[in-house]
């Protein structure tokens, strides 16, 4: 009788409340970074042949970007995930509280918060079964029940989460009386820990937004743990692939000498991966083991594709960094190292225009969702994660295999607009009541003074929406989208008829008012992103 073979699929959390509380990109990287190395070590212990081999995540000795769900073929519970998991945490935790101990001397009382933080940050979820597709089911069922137990912390809070006491020496010193733990007590005793670990990691710091550690910062223990994982001697004593060579923070604030400056951050996600992996799952005739070659076939192309898109983008384009790329999920800005020369909205938008195609690179037939967001630089940066998120769940929720562009403003306000990738040049077709076009700026150089203005089109909404002639807030048994289309039809191309009749798969729905939201939300974003090219000259675009 042959045996069936069991497989098991491991996954913890949380993953995006984890990365969401970052308070600057090095944090954002240094959380990526913990992740990815949690993730292999589960891998590395758990890919034993021929008893126990993991199918997915493949490309093993690659650290970086590797996802948190993991396909197993064979056994294992949750009780071995779970100790092999919190082990590595508590490494991490333990190697940071050492460093940190040696590095300033005093006396520390916060030995049990950080034991606290060693066991209750992390849930895992485990599901088994005797087909690849049996545990990936089970893993989805158990996830809906949680098990998950807080921490009630005593003391000064983090500015970040609110929540989180702030590590300093004195955090959980018994002989306190919490009734009379204020700020004031504890304030020059965190001032002295946090000037301290400023002074012994001054060396990397080059501007006040990009100090390793500034002194006057109040970080929880993750929070630091986050920051400290990212120092070169930490990441030698945990094995975490160190930075890449000239890493620095964005500078995103407006200072004394500087205005601050944009940024484009971008969240992406394939669509339908689960479906994909349930579809190569249940395909084949019941044959377990084509089945494993393909979805290790699958994981190998997306883990390659996900280091080959960050080598790329940091090191050749060098637009800026991204932060992770674990296979069929990424994050990334576009900022400029030298504030006073920001890159332009129109060079983040020729940039965005390919992204589509660099995707579509690992081979895979699958398409992805991206959030883009257009941020003024005093915009906190917790927030633009929450903005990246809402875009790129706007563009899941209105077909997918598209692309929400959002332009925030420093007051929290913003526009947007979604755009299937294959209409996206939609925005290059602009011709302006002087017939300049994007075209004819190509061929005389791409000099500033040749792009067409954006100003006609958009004072001319803005007249026709002040007479309601162009109605937002018409009720959808109301709506004449007769004027809507014709000033579309008029400054691009005279696409009226194409988006007429393609309106359901551009717009998402076949709604008359949505279809004047969707012209209103494409004037306005390409008012403020495609106006300027600013001092830096943009990549080549190719008008279709």
């Amino acid at each position: 009788m042959v045996n069936v073979a069991k497989y098991t699929a491991i996954t913890f959390a949380p993953v995006q409340g984890f990365i969401e509380k970052s308070r600057k990109l090095r944090d954002l990287y240094g959380a990526s970074l913990i992740l990815s190395y949690l993730s292999q070590q589960l891998v590395q212990e758990f890919h034993k042949p021929p008893e126990l081999e993991v199918i997915s995540p493949a490309s093993h000795n690659l650290q970086k970007g590797m996802p948190n769900r993991i396909l197993i073929k064979g056994v294992v519970s949750k009780e071995q995930a779970k100790a092999i998991l919190l082990s590595a945490w508590k490494d991490i935790l333990k190697v940071c509280r050492c460093w940190i101990e040696d590095k300033i001397p005093d006396k520390y009382h916060w030995e049990r918060e950080w034991t606290l933080w060693g066991s209750h940050t992390w849930e895992i979820f485990q599901g088994s079964g005797e087909t690849i597709q049996a545990a990936m089911d089970d893993l989805e069922t158990r996830k809906l029940s949680r098990d998950w137990t807080a921490v009630n912390w005593i003391g000064e809070s983090s500015s970040l989460t609110g929540t989180d006491a702030i590590a300093f020496p004195g955090l959980g010193a018994e002989t306190r009386n919490p009734k009379s733990l204020t700020y004031h007590s504890e304030k020059k005793e965190i001032e002295y820990f946090y000037a301290k670990l400023a002074e012994i990691t001054q060396e990397e710091s080059e501007t006040p937004e990009g100090k390793f550690i500034a002194p006057n910062e109040k970080l929880s223990i993750p929070e630091l743990v986050k920051r400290l994982v990212t120092w070169s001697e930490i990441q030698e004593k945990l094995d975490i692939e160190p930075l890449e060579k000239g890493f620095k923070e964005i500078q995103r604030k407006p200072t004394e000498n500087t205005p601050g400056q944009w940024t484009g951050w971008f969240m992406g996600d394939g669509d339908k991966v689960g479906e994909h992996l349930k579809d190569l799952a249940e395909k084949d005739n019941g044959d377990e083991e084509i089945k494993n070659f393909k979805i290790k076939k699958f994981s190998h192309a997306m883990r390659d594709w996900g280091k080959q898109f960050g080598d790329k983008f940091n090191l050749r384009e060098k637009l800026g960094r991204v932060v992770y790329a674990g296979g069929d999920d990424f994050l990334g800005i576009i900022y400029s190292k030298n504030p006073n020369e920001p890159i332009s909205p129109l060079k983040a938008f020729e940039w965005l225009m390919t992204l589509n195609d660099k995707w579509k690179e690992h081979g895979q037939d699958i398409t992805v969702s991206v959030g883009f967001v257009w941020v003024a630089g005093s915009v906190p940066q917790r927030d633009v994660l929450q903005h990246c998120r809402e875009a790129e769940k706007v563009a899941k929720s209105l077909g997918r295999n598209r692309v929400t562009i959002r332009v925030v403003f420093n007051s929290g306000q913003y526009v947007q607009w979604t755009c299937p990738w294959d209409y996206l040049h939609i925005l290059i077709k602009y011709r302006d009541r002087d017939g300049k076009t994007f075209a004819e700026w190509e061929c005389k150089g791409r000099d500033e003074k040749d792009l067409p203005n954006w100003t006609h089109v958009y004072s001319d909404l803005a007249q026709l929406k002040a007479r309601h002639a162009i109605n937002l807030k018409a009720k959808d048994n109301n709506v004449d989208e007769r004027i809507a289309l014709n000033i579309f039809n008029l400054y691009f191309d005279q696409q009226k008829q194409y988006l007429e009749d393609n309106q359901e798969q551009i717009v998402g729905k076949a709604n008359n008012l949505e279809l004047i939201k969707w012209i209103d939300g494409l004037i306005h974003i390409g008012w403020h992103l495609c106006r300027t090219t600013g001092k830096n000259q943009s990549m080549l675009i190719k008008v279709k």
